[in-house]
């Protein structure tokens, strides 16, 4: 592979901050041992090493997109820094071509006391651009911040969407040749972030390397080609973006009992695939697709975290799971395959015209889909105090990888309106595998089946 086509190469990178557990020690440890080595003496530390990466190594080509997904913690941004020269490693080198763009902390380094027309100018030149450039730009970056006449205005007296919505507009206006983004999509209301997701692309469609770090699986998987999964400083995989998500998430709910087995299982299956990659000469690029995902299984530690019990009227609602045909509880489901949502409502009281309900949603609150047992004609009409009732609602998992949640709810008519009896917000969770052979976009797959053919001379195009 030749040496132009690589954008950016890490090798054995390593970032290690001291911890002290006293002030003075952070003191002895700046006066001591300079003193010990001039008097002969062994040389003391004072501090506890924390490494916040540690060997880390990969490569990015020009034009591609890097997700890099963990947990809170896992050292992401500590990555992003030390490729941005934000940050010094400890240990390794990095190599970087071209020019960086960086939406890490929008607004970092403007000053409170100049204008916004002077931070434009100012950041425009830290983001190596000439005063000629920011010029030819300058139209177009207070179109995109839209902030008016406030660009003459001390940003001090700025609001903070007013703020983030300079700083991103200048950032995004630098033509980088890198472009790496750090969770600084929030930026002012709904339309603002369209235009930014919007700016990016474009970016992106310009043959710019992009590193993008993001919570949302649904988004690395969307906007990247690869991703990396780093945890406690560790990289544990890269390979394709909607496998390595998929680990991603297996760790992100494994129980706290469970995280050390799974990290050592992700860093033993990464090892491997990085020695078959060496033996063949693939310079360090995983480009070989990670196994496939488990079949539909139980996945313990994915336990919702956000569940919501609304006030009882004489009903509860017990044990809510998702369950193959056949009765294994699962919560790792395949696309495209037929699953039962599986709940009991007990009774305390005695309740008529009873309605049970479901509801998907995404993990944002969207509702895909739901349904109810019974049209409101046709409800049960009498449940007496003591019962339970299994509510079973079948289901076709049409939709695209990533994880959903379920809502369980009992109607009944209570004086002469239809009201909740019991009430779950997030009674449970589960997570759609990926399906590298899916011809499906968007969050719900509709069975579309494309039809193409080539049209010759004489052909009614309009009849295609």
């Amino acid at each position: 592979m030749s040496s132009d086509e690589i954008a950016i190469r890490l090798d054995r990178v390593g970032k290690c901050y001291p911890l002290y557990d006293r002030p003075a020690d952070r003191l002895k440890q700046f006066v001591l041992p300079e003193i010990n080595r001039v008097l002969g003496r062994g040389v003391p530390r004072y501090f506890r090493e924390h490494w916040a990466l540690r060997d880390v190594s990969f490569e990015v080509l020009r034009g591609e997109q890097l997700g890099i997904v963990g947990r809170n913690g896992a050292g992401k941004s500590t990555l992003l820094q030390v490729i941005c020269n934000t940050l010094a490693p400890t240990t390794g080198t990095i190599e970087v071509k071209g020019r960086v763009a960086a939406l890490l902390e929008l607004g970092a380094g403007f000053n409170l006391q100049f204008t916004g027309e002077e931070n434009l100018f100012f950041n425009g030149t830290v983001l190596g651009l000439s005063r000629a450039q920011i010029e030819q730009r300058y139209d177009r970056i207070l179109a995109f911040a839209d902030i008016g006449d406030f660009i003459h205005q001390p940003v001090k007296n700025y609001s903070s969407g007013m703020y983030m919505r300079l700083a991103f507009a200048i950032a995004a206006h630098v033509d980088p040749d890198i472009l790496v983004v750090d969770e600084a999509l929030s930026v002012g209301d709904e339309a603002f972030q369209r235009k930014c997701h919007a700016r990016i692309q474009a970016i992106r469609d310009d043959g710019a390397t992009i590193l993008f770090v993001s919570h949302s699986a649904g988004h690395v998987t969307e906007v990247c080609n690869r991703a990396l999964l780093i945890d406690a400083g560790e990289m544990l995989a890269i390979g394709p973006a909607r496998p390595v998500v998929s680990r991603y998430q297996k760790l992100l709910y494994a129980p706290a009992t469970k995280v050390a087995a799974i990290r050592d299982s992700l860093r033993n299956e990464h090892l491997g695939i990085a020695a078959v990659n060496a033996e063949h000469g693939t310079d360090g690029i995983v480009k070989n697709p990670l196994p496939d995902a488990d079949p539909a299984a139980w996945d313990e530690g994915m336990l919702p975290q956000s569940t919501v019990v609304y006030s009882d009227q004489g009903c509860a609602v017990l044990l809510p799971h998702v369950q193959t045909l056949d009765g294994r509880r699962v919560n790792v489901l395949q696309p495209g395959r037929d699953y039962v949502y599986c709940y009991r409502a007990r009774f305390d009281t005695a309740a008529v015209a009873v309605r049970f309900g479901m509801m998907i949603k995404t993990v944002t609150g969207v509702e895909l889909a739901g349904a109810v047992s019974a049209g409101q004609p046709s409800p049960l009409q009498h449940v007496a105090a003591g019962d339970e009732v299994e509510v079973r609602f079948a289901f076709r998992a049409m939709l695209a990888p990533g994880t959903y949640f379920l809502n369980a709810g009992v109607v009944g008519l209570v004086g002469e309106q239809e009201h909740y009896l019991c009430r779950h917000v997030d009674a449970a969770m589960f997570r759609v595998m990926s399906d590298p052979d899916t011809l499906a976009t968007g969050l719900v797959d509709l069975d579309i089946r494309p039809q193409i053919r080539a049209i010759g001379e004489g052909d009614d195009a309009a009849g295609v």
